[in-house]
């Protein structure tokens, strides 16, 4: 048995799950595997770490799952590249763009992806769809009402009618205008005891609201009410488990909500489990459920979490708005010391700079006081970050906004997040 045959007989079968995971009709899926198997034998020979085979076929296999939808959008006349509205993903990095709405889409059949584009992407009234369709009006409402059904079902997050609409309303509709300044102080070290992402320390009593803010526009674009509400244990392993329930600030009635376990000690902080919503099912992914989990949730070695104790490690260094960052696969590290002047007030903080630790060409910056609590929280993306679905870089996309020369490569600021800390 040569390579390639022993390393991927070890990996198949988590290929195999990460393919028919996405794709709901079986002879897809194995036409998908077959094409997988082909590309990564021809590509073998450029696979230069061999102890990384696993993370390589993964990426492989999710191109070939992401050509896939494509191919299928175009099939069923739902141009991809029309399907435009943001959905928010949950990660252990936080809230992320994804296209969670699009990967729905493509778990449905025929007629129910063809009836919501109409009605909700084309904006068609039922009378012109029907004329479309060539069916009665009777029979579109029939079929809106599956598809919709349908899609819920698919659907990954509770949808519900927001009771907590008032708390929702303590974040300000403008992010208040703020000044970065870096001090000639050495940076302090700190106890950084909140979820990675999520702003929250998971520990009883705690709760937190906090909000995402597009820039150069400063408006609030979504709103996040987190409280822990309890004691949980994962496989044996106790924490505690925490709710987010996250709102469009211009919607407050409906929200989403979430549910994560997680685990505070002395050194790390790190998820144990999330909840995904299979139909009528509370499907529990933990940290032993392997690429269902680790990709998204886990960090560092065996799942060990981010450290909660924070001091300069010369890993990053930065002058200016000009940063290098060393070659290791994780990367974040205290950067400097700044004065953030928010809203009239100010604060001694040390930046924590993340670089691509779980998303290729993202980068974030989080300002924490002396306490562990973020202050301000800013993220950057690659020139070329999914320029295949933004169809232009953007730095043309955002010709204003502040600009990352991070190992010669241009960052472009995005969007802001603050929390309740600093209203």
């Amino acid at each position: 048995m040569d390579e390639f045959e022993s390393l991927l007989k070890s990996e198949r079968i988590s290929v195999e799950r990460f393919v028919r995971f996405r794709l709901n009709e079986k002879a897809d899926a194995d036409d998908i595997l077959q094409e997988i198997y082909l590309t990564a034998y021809q590509k073998f020979p450029q696979l230069k770490n061999k102890d990384s085979f696993k993370a390589w076929i993964i990426s492989i296999a999710r191109n070939k799952c992401n050509d896939y939808f494509r191919k299928k959008a175009t099939q069923y006349e739902i141009p991809i590249d029309e399907i435009t509205e943001s959905e928010l993903s949950d990660s252990r990095h936080g809230v992320s763009v994804v296209e969670t709405v699009r990967e729905t889409l493509d778990l449905l059949g025929n007629q129910d992806k063809q009836i919501l584009y109409l009605y909700f992407w084309k904006e068609l009234p039922q009378a012109e769809i029907a004329k479309q369709l060539n069916i009665p009006v009777g029979t579109v409402k029939s079929r809106l009402y599956t598809a919709k059904q349908n899609f819920k079902t698919k659907y990954p997050y509770n949808v519900e009618v927001s009771k907590g609409e008032s708390t929702m309303k303590r974040l300000p509709e403008l992010i208040p205008e703020y000044k970065i300044e870096a001090s000639t102080k050495a940076p302090f070290s700190v106890k950084w005891e909140e979820l990675m992402g999520w702003f929250l320390i998971p520990k009883l009593g705690e709760k937190l609201s906090w909000g995402m803010y597009d820039i150069p526009s400063r408006k609030c674009s979504h709103v996040y009410d987190m409280q822990v509400t309890g004691k949980a244990k994962v496989h044996g392993i106790e924490g505690v488990e925490l709710t987010a329930r996250e709102a469009s600030y211009s919607n407050k009635k409906e929200v989403i909500d979430r549910t994560f376990v997680a685990q505070l000690t002395d050194t790390h902080c790190r998820y144990l489990a999330t909840l995904r919503n299979d139909g009528d099912v509370r499907n529990y992914i933990t940290f032993l459920d392997g690429d269902e989990f680790m990709p998204v949730w886990g960090f560092g070695e065996d799942n060990c979490g981010n450290e909660t104790n924070l001091s300069v490690k010369g890993d990053i260094q930065r002058v200016g708005n000009t940063v290098t960052g060393a070659n290791k696969d994780f990367l974040l590290d205290i950067v400097g010391r700044y004065t953030v002047t928010i809203g009239g007030k100010s604060y001694d903080t040390v930046c924590v700079m993340d670089i691509s630790t779980y998303n290729g060409g993202v980068i974030s910056e989080q300002f924490l006081d002396k306490d562990g609590k973020t202050v301000l929280w800013r993220r950057y993306n690659r020139d070329d970050w999914a320029i295949d679905r933004y169809k232009k870089p953007w730095s043309e996309q955002l010709p204003e906004n502040d600009r990352l020369i991070v190992n010669g490569t241009t960052y472009v600021h995005w969007y802001d997040c603050i929390t309740d800390h600093i209203i």
